[in-house]
């Protein structure tokens, strides 16, 4: 593996910002139904295309 490029690196920075659960203040307005993020992402389960 190389340097990273600048481009994979700000993709990957974006997927890191993006990887975080559901505020506490929506699953208490939805009263549990929302819950988690749908694009939450575990590093171990699904790969990101960068």
């Amino acid at each position: 593996m190389g340097k990273k490029t600048l481009g994979v690196k700000l993709r990957l920075a974006k997927a890191l910002k993006q990887n975080v659960r559901a505020p506490v203040w929506v699953t208490m307005k939805t009263g549990r139904r929302v819950f988690g993020s749908p694009k939450r992402r575990y590093w171990r389960r699904r790969k990101l295309k960068v």
